[in-house]
């Protein structure tokens, strides 16, 4: 019976012991923080009923210091904290948590306030370029309103932007201005390499590059996939925008070549030899010269070698009419 009640005491005590050392105020090697001071609750965990004593103020906004640790001890035992310790530790960071506005986000800023000026405008297709790159600013977190469009100036011609703004900084309101050049891109078709004449382009051939939507011409193509298949009429350059009118079907036959022309009725096929009158693209109808009788028909290109005359074409009688 002593032993157990001597086990129970040993337990028990080793119970109280675990939750002293868990009630421990530990210091913390790093401390964020959105105040201007810095509590003695910031310093330690389970600092209790002290937790809101303040220790020291914070670095400026945005920036980081060093405490050395056994100042932290000393000042948060002054304070009331008694178990207060360095817990090994030879300093403590301290940092003050900013909202900073960067170049870049100063950018994203810009594209988010001209596109609400105009419901038609992305904000991804608006290239911004500043006169002079802003410098980084230091917006109060806490505040509910820490960056504030005043005014806006665009001119949606040439780009060129003038926009006030008022940030809730550390010591109070601070007036920046953003100036620069704010440019509409848009995607157009444009070639990946040069491309000869007669050349017939292939999805590989195309690709789509970012231009001011300013410089991009009228007839200029947007959608690359439309112009697969079709043949340049002239030698191109790569990374240019395309036009339709750069292109056009491909010249299945020439003016003056042999081929076969097929007239079919009825379930018969009637061919004969004739000559081109004219260059034509698949589906274009162009004359043709039936080489035995000589006389001229229209007739449809089928493909390379090979047109088709319409059953309602009257010179059809004059086919050279072989049965296949």
């Amino acid at each position: 019976m002593r032993k157990l009640i001597f086990l129970a005491v040993i337990a028990f005590g080793g119970l109280l012991s675990a939750v002293a050392a868990q009630d421990k105020p530990v210091l913390r090697s790093e401390v964020r923080t959105l105040s201007d001071i810095v509590t003695v609750g910031d310093f330690y965990s389970n600092a209790g009923e002290k937790s809101d004593v303040p220790l020291f103020r914070a670095p400026d906004l945005g920036t980081t210091g060093n405490v050395p640790a056994n100042l932290v001890a000393q000042r948060a035992q002054a304070a009331g904290l008694l178990a207060a310790g360095t817990d090994g530790l030879s300093t403590v960071v301290v940092r003050r948590i900013a909202d900073t506005y960067h170049a870049e986000r100063f950018k994203e800023l810009v594209r988010s306030t001209l596109s609400r000026q105009d419901a038609s405008i992305n904000p991804s297709d608006l290239d911004v370029t500043f006169h002079r790159p802003p410098d980084d600013v230091h917006a109060n977190p806490r505040s509910d309103d820490p960056v504030r469009v005043e005014r806006i100036l665009w001119s949606r011609t040439d780009g060129r932007f003038d926009i006030y703004l008022t940030v809730h900084a550390q010591y109070g309101d601070k007036t920046v201005n953003l100036r620069g050049v704010a440019r509409e891109m848009m995607e157009v078709a444009a070639l990946t390499q040069p491309l000869r004449r007669g050349h017939i382009l292939k999805r590989e051939d195309l690709t789509t590059v970012k231009m001011a939507r300013s410089q991009v011409p009228a007839r200029a193509v947007v959608d690359a996939g439309q112009l697969v298949g079709l043949a340049a009429k002239n030698s191109l350059r790569a990374n240019s925008p395309l036009s339709r009118q750069d292109f056009e079907r491909p010249v299945l036959i020439a003016r003056g070549e042999k081929l076969t022309l097929t007239y079919e009725v009825a379930g018969m096929k009637l061919t004969t030899r004739g000559q081109a009158m004219d260059d034509g693209a698949k589906g274009d109808t162009i004359d043709v010269m039936n080489l035995q009788s000589r006389r001229i028909v229209p007739a449809i290109v089928k493909s390379r070698g090979h047109v088709r005359v319409e059953p309602n074409t009257p010179a059809i009688a004059s086919l050279d009419q072989r049965i296949n």
